[in-house]
């Protein structure tokens, strides 16, 4: 992918977009992107924040480098004198056509950023809802704007990092009486 094309959001083939799509299909990588979101880090600093092997996280580095989601910031020295390549994500994932699996892999990305997390300061939301096809759209469209517009806002600079995952799936739990008018007495929905 080229780095203007990366820099865009724009995926040229569709070789690349299975390349994003792998990349993306990864608990591991989705945190290294999160991990590179706002501040940019070295291999060596993600293999120390994720509790991996350098060599491993080399690897995953790499994959998200190749397909444009992770970029190189300028070398430094490291502590000892050696030459540091730190790297920050490039927002593509934000764009990126979807794997078909991300639903799972991004609730298992959530298990595992939350694993060392005090439960108190873990907010959820859980709200059961039956809606009609306008409705549900009206929701998505809403929820999806909203995101947006904070993610537009960019990072507070005295702000601390925090992550937000929204589950919306059909539930199993079926109609009991075909749709129509609240029988007398009952409220409306």
């Amino acid at each position: 992918m080229t780095a203007d094309a990366s820099a865009h959001g724009e995926v040229g083939s569709e070789a690349q977009a299975i390349a994003l799509a792998r990349a993306l299909s990864s608990p591991l990588r989705l945190r290294v992107l999160r991990l590179c979101a706002f501040d940019s880090r070295t291999n060596k600093e993600l293999a120390e924040l994720l509790d991996v092997n350098p060599g491993t996280m080399l690897h995953h580095v790499r994959t998200l480098v190749d397909t444009g989601l992770l970029a190189p910031d300028a070398e430094r020295a490291g502590a000892r004198g050696a030459r540091e390549v730190p790297y920050r994500a490039t927002g593509l994932s934000w764009r990126a056509p979807s794997p078909p699996n991300l639903s799972i892999v991004l609730l298992e990305t959530m298990r595992q950023q939350m694993v060392g997390v005090d439960p108190e300061r873990v907010e959820t939301n859980w709200l059961g809802l039956r809606l009609n096809e306008a409705n549900l759209n009206e929701l998505r469209s809403r929820i999806g704007a909203l995101l947006q517009e904070f993610k537009d806002r960019g990072p507070d600079r005295d702000g601390e990092s925090y992550s937000l995952v929204t589950v919306l799936h059909p539930d199993l739990n079926p109609l009991t009486t075909p749709p129509g008018p609240p029988a007398d007495g009952a409220p409306a929905a």
